[in-house]
C-alpha cells in the first residue's frame, strides 16, 4: 500500500458521517424556525470533517508511538502500527490539518458573527481551539485522557454537546434549552461508537495500559453501559419531540431506531471482540441516519 492510501485510511473515512451527524441535527433545528445560512453549513461540516480527521490522526500517531497498536490488536491495522508511515509523517499530516482546520473554523465565525460581536467571536474561536486540543490529547502525550477512561466524557460533550447546540447557536445567535435534548441523543450515539471501539479492543488496550472506561468497568458492565446510553439518547429525542410537537411527521425519526434496536440485540448476544468491529459502522450510519430523518421529521412538513 502506498503512503497516500495508507494516509487515506488513517483518516477513516468511515466515521466521517457520524462527526457531520451534529452539525445536520443543530442545523436542522435551526432550519425548522426559518434560519438557513448555506456558508455557515458548509464551512461547520468542513470544520467538523478536519477536527474528525485530526483526531483520527492523532489517534494512530498516540497510540503507534506508546506501541498500544500492535500484532495483538483486534481492529484493522494503523497507519504507525504498519510501518508504512513514520511517527513524523503522521505528525505533519496533524500539523497540516489542525491549520486547516482552524482556518476553516476562523471562517465561519467570520461568516457568522461579522464585526458585530467580537465576544462571541473570540469565545467560539477558543472553543475551536479546544477541539483541536481535545482531538490530539485523546492519545497523544503522558497525560492522553482516552488513557485515563476519560474519552467518553470529551466525546459526549464536543460530538454532542458542542456540535449540535454551537451549530444551532451560529445560525440564530440564540440559545434555546430544549436543543440540549437532541444533543445529549448525539451524544450518546457517539459515546456508544467509542464505547464498541474500546469493548473490541479491551484485552489489547488492557496490556498496553490503556485505562479506558471499559478496561475499568469490565467487559459485562460495559455492554449494560451501552445498552442504558442507547437508550437514553433515543428517549431524550422523543422528549424533544413533546416539547415542541407540531405534526405527526415529527417523529419519522424514529424509524432510524430499528437498526440501533437491532444493533443492541446483537451486542446483547456478541461473545466475540472481532465481531464488534463491523458494528461500529453501523451504529456510525445508523446514527447519521438519525441525523438526516431527524432533518426531514422537522423540515418537510413545517
Amino acid at each position: 500500500m502506498t503512503k497516500a492510501k495508507m494516509l487515506l485510511s488513517a483518516a477513516r473515512l468511515r466515521t466521517l458521517p457520524l462527526s457531520l451527524s451534529g452539525i445536520i441535527v443543530g442545523s436542522a433545528i435551526a432550519f425548522s424556525e426559518g434560519f438557513f445560512n448555506g456558508y455557515i453549513l458548509a464551512f461547520a461540516l468542513i470544520t467538523t470533517v478536519g477536527l474528525q480527521v485530526l483526531s483520527n490522526f492523532a489517534n494512530d500517531y498516540g497510540d503507534g508511538v506508546k506501541g498500544t497498536d500492535n500484532e495483538e490488536r483486534v481492529g484493522p491495522m494503523r497507519a504507525l502500527q504498519s510501518g508504512i508511515i513514520s511517527d513524523k509523517e503522521m505528525l505533519i499530516a496533524m500539523v497540516l490539518t489542525a491549520i486547516l482546520t482552524m482556518v476553516s473554523a476562523s471562517i465561519l465565525i467570520y461568516i457568522s458573527f461579522k464585526n458585530t460581536n467580537l465576544g462571541l467571536s473570540l469565545f467560539f474561536f477558543l472553543l475551536g481551539v479546544a477541539a483541536v486540543v481535545a482531538a490530539i490529547k485523546y492519545t497523544v502525550g503522558n497525560s492522553a485522557y482516552g488513557y485515563r477512561g476519560l474519552g467518553d466524557v470529551f466525546v459526549f460533550i464536543f460530538f454532542g454537546l458542542v456540535s449540535v447546540l454551537g451549530s444551532y447557536f451560529l445560525y440564530t445567535l440564540k440559545l434555546n434549552f430544549t436543543v440540549i435534548l437532541p444533543a445529549v441523543t448525539i451524544g450518546l450515539f457517539s459515546v456508544g461508537v467509542l464505547n464498541l471501539n474500546n469493548m473490541r479492543d479491551m484485552e489489547s488496550d488492557k496490556r498496553a495500559g490503556k485505562n479506558t472506561l471499559v478496561v475499568k468497568m469490565g467487559l459485562g458492565k460495559a455492554k449494560q453501559y451501552h445498552f442504558t446510553i442507547l437508550v437514553v439518547g433515543m428517549v431524550a429525542s422523543l422528549l424533544y419531540v413533546l416539547l415542541t410537537f407540531n405534526n405527526a411527521f415529527n417523529l419519522f425519526f424514529i424509524v432510524s431506531y430499528i437498526p440501533i434496536l437491532l444493533h443492541l440485540k446483537r451486542i446483547v448476544a456478541n461473545k466475540n471482540a472481532e465481531a464488534l468491529d463491523p458494528e461500529l459502522k453501523k451504529l456510525a450510519l445508523s446514527t447519521f441516519l438519525f441525523a438526516l430523518l431527524f432533518l426531514a421529521s422537522f423540515n418537510i412538513f413545517l
